[in-house]
């Protein structure tokens, strides 16, 4: 079969696609034919982290693609509600290539009526803004929240699950452009932050009684101005670190005189136990919102297999407004 294989070089990873063996099927897993699987910046890390450094070992090639939607090919010991032909979505290692291993824990139904790309979408990112937005911060609808790097895959599933509870949103971006194209999906105020600091930007709109959540996917740079902008009882979110800033000043006045909370949210350091009852979670709160149509994965670009590097660089050039996606077969 093919697949999309992360190889090290001097500058990072470089992708090779190349005829690898099909997986065999272990007890608890499913096979998937594989027709599409998105593009996630973890991606971008893994390949800047495969640097060939002369005198020291080589990097393990990785296998890419962190999620994936397909057809059920085969069943393993042990699994139940699954079986071959079933449209399926779900988290998983090597989703890049014509066949790929899903864990059945983490695997979901994929609704007749979302193509194989908006599928592919799903499984990382919208379940992690679920976890975040439902079983972590708590937003009820009526709140504000605050989305940073709003246009993002992350944003934009944060910007339509919050709607969809009936929250107002509020969302940054550097791109006049791209906030225009957000209040098409839903978005209540923009705020371009590009002509002049991001404190600066956030607060002119906010002002001084603050918003009830912010869901940050830029990083620590902005941990301080964020902090400032939340409401008492405010809630303060980390997902993405987009800036590569992992550390930011923490004002415990404001954090007490405020009373505010601070979520980390993850995928990838979570044991298989807890991403399965997150995506059970997802299933039972948002499974009706797929498949009635009230929600339905924004997907900016599709790409071929053979196009992934592609596809990388315009993810890099964070010229994207929803989620970037590889067309498998």
């Amino acid at each position: 079969m093919l697949a999309a294989i992360m190889v090290p070089g001097t500058q990072g990873g470089i992708w090779d696609i190349r005829e690898t063996q099909r997986p065999t099927v272990p007890p608890g897993h499913i096979l998937v034919r594989v027709y599409a699987s998105s593009l996630n910046r973890a991606e971008m890390r893994a390949m800047r982290n495969l640097r060939a450094v002369p005198g020291r070992p080589v990097p393990a090639e990785r296998a890419g693609g962190g999620d994936a939607a397909g057809e059920v090919v085969e069943v393993g010991d042990g699994v139940n509600g699954f079986r071959p032909g079933d449209r399926v979505m779900g988290r998983c290692t090597g989703g890049f290539a014509e066949y790929v291993l899903v864990d059945a824990r983490e695997a979901m139904p994929a609704p007749e009526q979302l193509t194989w790309e908006e599928a592919a979408a799903v499984p990382i990112v919208y379940v992690v803004v679920h976890d975040a937005l439902f079983a972590s911060a708590q937003l009820h609808a009526g709140e504000t929240v605050l989305v940073t790097a709003a246009s993002s895959g992350v944003g934009v599933a944060t910007l339509q699950l919050a709607k969809l509870i009936g929250a107002k949103v509020i969302g940054t971006s550097r791109s006049a452009e791209k906030i225009e194209k957000l209040k098409g999906y839903g978005l209540d105020t923009g705020i371009v932050t590009g002509s002049e600091g991001f404190g600066e930007a956030v607060s002119r709109v906010v002002g001084e009684n603050g918003v009830d959540m912010i869901v940050d996917n830029i990083g620590g740079d902005v941990f301080p101005a964020c902090l400032e902008a939340l409401a008492v009882g405010g809630r303060f979110v980390t997902i993405g670190r987009m800036s590569g800033v992992l550390k930011g000043e923490l004002d415990l006045d404001r954090l007490a005189l405020r009373r505010l909370h601070l979520y980390g949210v993850s995928n990838r350091l979570r044991k298989p136990a807890e991403r399965a009852q997150s995506t059970k979670r997802f299933v039972a709160d948002l499974m009706p919102a797929l498949q009635d149509g009230r929600l339905r994965p924004i997907v900016d670009r599709t790409f071929g297999l053979g196009e992934i590097a592609t596809a990388q660089a315009h993810l890099e050039a964070d010229n994207h407004v929803g989620k970037v996606v590889i067309r498998v077969q």
